[in-house]
């Protein structure tokens, strides 16, 4: 029997989101959430894909998960009532999102000791996502020692930016000693979807250059040429960039100053600002684009103003990429508002005829789970709406690597 199976785990600081995937044909088999670690009410919900379990649906359970470790114990034993238990022989490897590999780690790497210590190294970089990435790897690596555990990294994706695109342009010996450059961050949904894109336009990946928009309540943009990325809007930490659902994006590094010496702020309330009470949450209260969309469309001011901004920067964007790209093929947009907030695309193409960026209305009201192109015939640049699918990308990076 050949080993074809990858489970993906995405651990969090209260949570594990996790995926078990065959990659002989790239099927779901099961997948599931385990979120509220370490509180009372504690939830775990488990979805068979396909077995005798599937008959039954989506299993849930609420009560205590102490730790992470109960919680991967959990998922193993929901896994195993399947038949499909972490000690089956037809599981090739555990694949891990990490969020920041810094520097050394730009390719999917297997984990030993010296890897996890440069990982756990890492957590000044990404304190809010490394540990948890950290303790997920530790407690998988215990539930199955004799398996491959992978670490898919966030920013190795983005990690092919040019030196000069990398580097800000500050002391370059404080940037050394603190490790102070450009990372980026949602590399797997950029890397997937720029060559998902290149398959839905029926061209080799090296021949197309696309500008992705990755936009869920954290958002990103890319410009990948013939698979290769060259920019990324998020930098040193997933602050940077894009108005996003709670965090401020791009703003003058003096506003820290300001807030420290006129307001008062430490360090951990600006920090906090920025990032949790910024952004679509900041300027009008609310960070879910549907009810920003449902509160402008009656009018409120707040909300529209908020919209405006958000769409405003998306644009800036849109516009550089073209010109650090020089030629584009396609603007993708993805992720939980750009799959689905036709509104937003809208808006954010709207204006950039002479970019060559054109939508057809109708190609774009339609929702779908499908890829699909949405710009109009006249169109010189395709517009495309390809759904991500990251589980996808870190199960095939893994297997690829551990098949090697």
């Amino acid at each position: 029997m050949t080993a074809s199976r990858v489970l993906v785990l995405n651990s969090g600081s209260s949570s594990v989101k996790y995926q078990l995937l065959d990659m002989a044909d790239r099927s779901r088999l099961a997948s599931g959430l385990v979120e509220r670690i370490g509180e009372e009410t504690s939830r775990l919900v488990h979805e068979p894909l396909v077995g005798p379990g599937a008959a039954g649906g989506r299993r849930e359970q609420v009560g205590p998960i102490a730790d992470h470790g109960a919680a991967l114990k959990a998922v193993a034993g929901e896994l195993a009532a399947d038949g499909m238990g972490l000690d089956s022989p037809e599981l090739a490897a555990v694949g891990h999102r990490v969020v920041h590999g810094g520097t050394r780690f730009t390719r999917p790497t297997v984990i030993d000791d010296e890897v996890l210590a440069e990982i756990r190294s890492l957590i000044p970089l990404a304190p809010l996502h490394n540990p948890a990435n950290v303790t997920g790897i530790e407690v998988a690596r215990e539930l199955r020692a004799d398996l491959p555990q992978v670490a898919v990294f966030d920013t190795a994706f983005h990690s092919t930016m040019p030196e000069h695109v990398a580097r800000y342009a500050i002391d370059a010996r404080v940037a050394d000693a603190y490790a102070i450059r450009r990372y980026g961050f949602h590399g797997t949904s950029h890397a997937y979807v720029s060559r998902a894109t290149a398959r839905l336009l029926g061209r080799p990946v090296k021949d197309v250059n696309v500008i992705v928009l990755h936009l869920g309540n954290g958002a990103s943009a890319s410009a990948v040429r013939g698979g290769v990325c060259v920019e990324t809007s998020m930098g040193l930490t997933p602050l940077e960039g894009l108005v996003m659902g709670t965090r401020s994006g791009d703003v003058d590094p003096a506003v820290v100053f300001h807030l420290a010496r006129v307001a008062g702020f430490s360090v951990d309330e600006i920090d906090s600002l920025l990032n949790k009470k910024s952004g679509l949450l900041g300027m009008c209260g609310d960070n879910d684009m549907r009810e920003v969309l449902r509160r402008a469309g009656e009018g409120d001011e707040a909300a529209s103003l908020a919209f405006a901004a958000y769409v405003h920067r998306l644009k800036k964007y849109i516009g550089a990429y073209a010109a650090v790209l020089g030629r584009v093929d396609a603007v993708t947009f993805t992720a939980g508002v750009g799959e689905n907030a036709h509104q937003v695309r809208e808006a954010a193409i709207d204006g950039l005829a002479a970019l060559g960026l054109v939508l057809d209305p109708r190609a774009n009201a339609v929702r779908s789970a499908e890829p699909r192109l949405i710009s109009a015939e006249e169109a010189r640049v395709a517009v495309a709406v390809v759904p991500t699918d990251e589980e996808l990308e870190i199960a095939t990076q893994a297997y690829e690597l551990v098949t090697r």
